[in-house]
């Protein structure tokens, strides 16, 4: 007895919900203050830009739905910083990262854990003072706390996405230079899709660090931009009791008295002099664009290597095609010689009576050893004359 399938369709309300859900950005952002405390947070984009103070076609950078290209924006509260999988939000006091579940952002925020709090935080237990082998290293430490809290969080970020294309890049490394190598020795089918398939995959790497490579050659080319990183100036120039909106979501902090101080020792220099001074951003930024120029260089020297095994696969093939035009020869010329003595043969061979055939009844043997010979003559003369204009090798 048959039974009647019913097929229930799906609620549209909830499949609808179900493929917003697969298309909707993640939420999650960590949050580690400049004590070096990680907090998660599950905030929409409406809670972050209220919190950091900054304008929707600013977060839109950081959306990883989105491919725009590596961006380090310096805005009035923050810095927003988009290099590769590292998506961040850093202002005076803390730092924003998206994505901390993801397998490439938990070394950023185990580091950042480690480097953002200042040299000077005592543990508790530690006593109240602290004891320097000689004032030398006391100075180098009172130097050392002084660097701003958003300088240290963007060399965190700098030095990891450093780290991270070098490590990319030597890793292609290490397998491309052995398969150009067995594609030099062995040309086949394998070979060659191994070669094609590293190809295309230096090809994107190199795009990619050439993007952060071009945005800290702009930084360094533009001072402007440059000054606008400088977040604890900005601070330190500031009235503490000031009536604008960009000023006022600092008030909110607990440690926001600290910070302005520590910010006003850091920049001290700049708030009694030159407001335009970024010597200190600028050796920051410069140091790891010579890294990342480095991985560039290495990725150049690569590229170079591949063409110059294509030429050689090139070269190579050519003279197997040289070859095989010598050998078509041969055979060509053999053909002819040997259709010249089959057309001698064969007229011969017909039994038609010939006067001299009666009289000489051995005289067709004599015609076909001539033949024979005119033949082999003839291919003799056209491979030398061949060999003496350069069309075969000799």
């Amino acid at each position: 007895m048959a039974r009647d399938v019913h097929v229930v369709s799906p609620d549209p309300q909830v499949a609808a919900a179900a493929v917003k859900k697969k298309t909707q950005p993640a939420r999650s952002w960590i949050l580690i203050d400049a004590s070096g405390q990680s907090t998660t947070l599950d905030a929409d984009k409406h809670a972050i830009m209220h919190r950091v103070q900054i304008h929707a076609r600013d977060l839109r950078i950081l959306d990883p739905l989105l491919s725009y290209p590596s961006t380090i924006l310096g805005r009035e509260g923050a810095i927003v910083l988009n290099l590769e999988h590292i998506k961040a939000i850093i202002t005076s006091e803390e730092v924003l990262l998206r994505d901390p579940l993801d397998e490439n952002i938990i070394p950023v925020v185990e580091e950042l854990r480690r480097r953002l709090p200042p040299a000077n935080v005592i543990p508790q237990g530690q006593g109240d003072r602290r004891e320097y082998p000689s004032g030398q290293n006391e100075v180098e430490a009172d130097e050392e706390d002084e660097s701003p809290f958003e300088f240290r969080a963007l060399e965190v970020a700098l030095e990891a996405i450093c780290s991270y294309l070098a490590a990319r890049t030597a890793e292609l490394e290490s397998a491309a230079y052995p398969a150009l190598d067995e594609l030099t020795s062995k040309i086949s089918s394998r070979n060659l899709d191994r070669v094609r398939k590293l190809k295309s995959a230096m090809t994107r790497l190199t795009a990619r660090v050439q993007k952060v490579r071009d945005e800290l050659e702009q930084l360094l080319d533009d001072d402007d931009d440059m000054a606008d990183l400088y977040l604890s100036r900005k601070m330190a120039g500031a009235s503490p009791v000031s009536g604008s909106g960009g000023a006022n979501w600092f008030s909110a902090s607990p440690t926001i008295g600290s910070k302005i101080s520590k910010a006003s020792r850091a920049s001290v220099a700049t708030v009694r002099g030159d407001e335009n001074d970024v010597e200190e951003l600028e050796m920051l930024i410069e140091a790891y664009f010579m890294q990342i120029d480095s991985t560039l260089n290495k990725l150049t020297t690569l590229r170079e290597y591949i063409d110059d095994t294509e030429d050689y696969i090139n070269i190579q093939l050519d003279n197997h095609r040289n070859q095989l035009i010598q050998l078509e020869l041969f055979l060509s010329s053999g053909t002819v010689c040997t259709s010249f003595y089959s057309l001698v043969t064969g007229m011969f061979g017909v039994n038609i009576p010939y006067t001299w055939n009666h009289n000489h009844g051995y005289m067709f043997k004599w015609v076909v050893m001539a033949t024979g010979a005119i033949c082999a003559t003839f291919l003799i003369l056209v491979m030398s004359y061949a060999r003496s204009k350069g069309l075969v090798g000799s």
